[in-house]
């Protein structure tokens, strides 16, 4: 019974991780896909503004 409780954590952990890789390909794209795209490209917009803000205020102040 040795064999069974030192193969039984490795199978366990295969079958969640193989679960995991197909939950993350089942859920690429999808109906969803133009809503997190839109969400990602404005977080990246923010961030690019806030950038260059940054920027254009330490040209100014001389810093």
């Amino acid at each position: 019974m040795d064999y069974v409780s030192a193969l039984l954590p490795p199978v366990v952990m295969a079958v969640f991780f193989t679960g995991l890789i197909v939950t993350i390909v089942k859920t690429q794209g999808g109906a969803n896909k133009a809503k997190e795209d839109a969400v990602v490209d404005a977080a990246l917009a923010r961030a690019e503004n806030t950038r260059q803000a940054s920027g254009e205020r330490d040209r100014t102040t001389g810093a």
